[in-house]
């Protein structure tokens, strides 16, 4: 049996006729559109109606059925009005809402995923990138004030005012890599000042405690150098950013070459060779809050990371 929407006439009718002739009505309008060809020629010829409840009869008989007049009658009355049969409803914006709803379980899925992916994104880069982007400025001041209540020289307050300068910078053009390094440098700044060692002298056997170079700019001259290692409490040997004055570059050493003059170099030489001992081992004291060591006044302070 086919969908059936009724009209107003339709279902005014089917208050008044028992229910079973109603259905039949609506089988023997089904079955005059199976019978499309039927229909066609006996509705467009001017053959009477009679001739075509004559033949609808004769389709009932086969089938067992007896179908009275009435009901035939009011079957072809019910097709040339296009009674018991689907009408869509107009298009407007009520009727796609509809269609969407009903589809809701085929694009529903893949929204509920869109939603759910723009959600996490959103969460990753809120916590990983917007978040700590915003909290770089607080960060940076935070640094800034604790390696300058750290820093007892001049020379270490100088260098924190020039980081700081370029943190200052960085903030004002939202420069992210800019404040990264100054984060960087503050930290770097921070772990030289809360050092503290002596410098000692190698001098354990197979190593030199001493080296001297030849200066490019003046080849009749040299450079002479002793090998010292930095020795923290108790007794640890700790690792120090240093730069070489030969290179520019900094490396992080457990020992390297401090420039003195050739006095100290020999009187350091002479006192290994004697004994194998160095008894004024001591070359410098580096001081927490202090960027380099305090050396004694006949000692330059350049230092080298390789010989």
């Amino acid at each position: 049996m086919s969908e059936v929407l009724t009209n107003s006439e339709g279902l005014a009718n089917s208050e008044k006729q028992p229910l079973d002739e109603v259905m039949l009505a609506m089988d023997v309008v089904d079955t005059l559109r199976h019978h499309e060809k039927l229909v066609e020629h006996e509705l467009d010829s001017d053959l009477r109606d009679e001739k075509l409840k004559e033949k609808l009869r004769k389709i009932y008989r086969t089938q067992g059925i007896e179908v009275p007049d009435h009901v035939l009658e009011e079957g072809v009355q019910a097709l040339k009005e296009d009674r018991f049969s689907y009408k869509p409803p107009p298009e407007g914006l009520a009727t796609r809402l509809a269609r969407l709803y009903i589809s809701r379980g085929r694009w529903g899925k893949w929204l509920l995923r869109l939603f759910v992916g723009f959600f996490l994104a959103w969460g990753i880069y809120h916590f990983m990138v917007a978040g700590p982007r915003a909290a770089m400025p607080d960060k940076i001041r935070s640094n800034y004030q604790a390696v300058w209540h750290t820093a007892q020289s001049d020379r270490a307050r100088n260098v924190i005012k020039r980081i700081n300068a370029q943190a200052e910078t960085a903030v004002e053009k939202d420069d992210q890599k800019g404040m990264e390094k100054a984060l960087s440098l503050f930290k770097e700044v921070q772990e030289v000042l809360n050092q503290q060692y002596s410098l000692r002298v190698v001098a354990r056997p197979g190593e030199k405690s001493g080296v001297w170079r030849v200066p490019d700019v003046n080849s009749s001259a040299r450079n002479y150098y002793i090998i010292v290692e930095p020795v923290g409490p108790g007794g640890k040997i700790l690792e120090v950013p240093v730069t070489s004055e030969e290179t520019g570059k900094k490396k992080v050493v457990s020992k390297w070459g401090v420039r003195v003059d050739r006095g100290v170099f020999e009187r350091i030489g002479a006192d290994k060779k004697n004994d194998g001992i160095i008894q004024n081992n001591i070359l410098g004291e580096k001081k927490k809050g202090y960027l380099i060591p305090d050396y004694p006044a006949h000692v330059g302070g350049g230092t080298i990371t390789s010989w």
